[in-house]
């Protein structure tokens, strides 16, 4: 593989907050604009139902497996590539590099070996966590070779972050098997620290032990478009330059509106998580029943559906009962193109406006970064306010 070493074993140290339930954190990399702790900062409502299993904490020296499960990493962008991994050393890590990786194709690999190197890396009890590059377009052709029973049964389960394509397996892999994963970055964005000073890093939430809990408010700033990685390929930083403003759809208007409701997380990017409805890779009623019985918050954000797409997958996952127990409801910014007049928020009011729950959206998640980290299965409460908004999660 040219320049990137297949399995890279040297580990820079580096010194390391030290997390353990009961702890009150202090501020790590400048991010101080949110609080974590090892119990709840504010009074959480219990959760009920049966337990998640949530992955160990991430520790210097530990081995991150390195697979693109959909779309590899074309020639132009491998200098990107290996600028992340030198981050990964300098955060006290080692990676293992997946033959399913380099390609300039529209996935990195045919789909029985990227599904074997996923399934592989998963149980390999020698691996901390799963980082892939980035998403893509068609993950979902490897969910039918993937052994979910297997998965379940894992007694080492792993962090898997990323998002976009990725949630294509990682919202059916916690409803299949109870175990969290991280939605929120990918290793192509993780020279990026801080996204934003409210906003969590994945590295903070991935070292936190089981029990703990964690903040995170609005950012003052978004990017509009993404990142080229091949023509900035040392970036460290997003472009942030549009004002943030989350809405609660039906209260624009009412700058004095707030609400609080709390439930177990689950979502993703909508593009791909709606095809699962109607499928067993989708059960959401079913994973809410069983451990989320106090309720779900279901939050979701869209790449590339245009404004009519977007409002039929939105009736689509309503219809398919996703937010039958669901509490509220999380809304990630979209670029996606309008058509003719009907804007997003037309789209929302048109699926979503009759809801008895609060819809907020325009919320720090998806492809305009910067974006929440959320842990698919953690409880939350979410705090909103115009001047304000929050989201505490615990790991519980």
């Amino acid at each position: 593989m040219s320049s990137l070493d297949r399995d890279h074993d040297r580990v820079t140290r580096r010194s390391f907050l030290k997390l353990s339930a009961g702890t009150t954190l202090a501020c790590l990399g400048g991010w101080s604009g949110l609080a974590m702790a090892g119990s709840p900062s504010l009074p959480f409502p219990r959760p009920v139902g049966r337990r998640i299993a949530y992955p160990r904490p991430l520790r210097p020296g530990d081995i991150i497996g390195i697979t693109a499960p959909s779309a590899g990493v074309p020639h132009a962008v491998e200098p990107r590539l290996q600028f992340c991994l030198e981050k990964l050393t300098a955060l006290g890590y080692r990676y293992r590099l997946g033959n399913c990786l380099l390609s300039d194709q529209m996935v990195s690999a045919p789909a029985a070996a990227r599904a074997a190197e996923l399934m592989h890396m998963l149980l390999d009890d020698s691996l901390a966590a799963i980082m892939p590059p980035w998403g893509g377009e068609l993950l979902v052709d490897i969910l039918p070779l993937l052994d979910f029973k297997t998965l379940a049964r894992s007694r080492n389960p792993k962090w898997i972050i990323g998002y976009s394509d990725l949630s294509t397996f990682m919202l059916p892999y916690t409803l299949l098997t109870r175990i969290a994963t991280l939605h929120g970055s990918n290793l192509l964005e993780c020279p990026i620290q801080p996204t934003d000073t409210n906003l969590a890093y994945w590295n903070q939430v991935a070292t936190l032990p089981a029990g703990s809990s964690f903040v995170q408010h609005a950012a003052s700033l978004y990017q509009k478009t993404d990142v080229d990685w091949a023509k900035h390929p040392e970036a460290t930083a997003f472009d942030r330059t549009e004002p943030v403003a989350w809405k609660t759809l039906g209260h624009e208007d009412d700058p004095a509106y707030g609400t609080v409701f709390s439930g177990r997380l689950l979502g993703g990017t909508l593009d791909v998580i709606g095809t699962l409805t109607g499928t067993s890779y989708g059960p959401v009623e079913a994973f809410g029943r069983r451990y989320a019985r106090t309720g779900l918050i279901v939050y979701f954000d869209n790449c590339d559906f245009n404004t009519a797409q977007y409002c039929r997958m939105l009736h689509q996952i309503r219809n398919a009962e996703w937010l039958k127990r669901a509490n509220g409801v999380l809304v990630g910014r979209t670029a996606g193109e309008q058509l003719r007049e009907f804007t997003v928020r037309d789209a929302l009011l048109d699926a979503l406006g009759d809801l008895s729950i609060p819809v907020i959206y325009d919320v720090d998640l998806g492809h305009l970064p910067p974006q929440l980290i959320l842990v698919n299965g953690a409880f939350a409460t979410v705090r909103f306010s115009a001047a304000a908004p929050s989201v505490e999660q615990i790991l519980a």
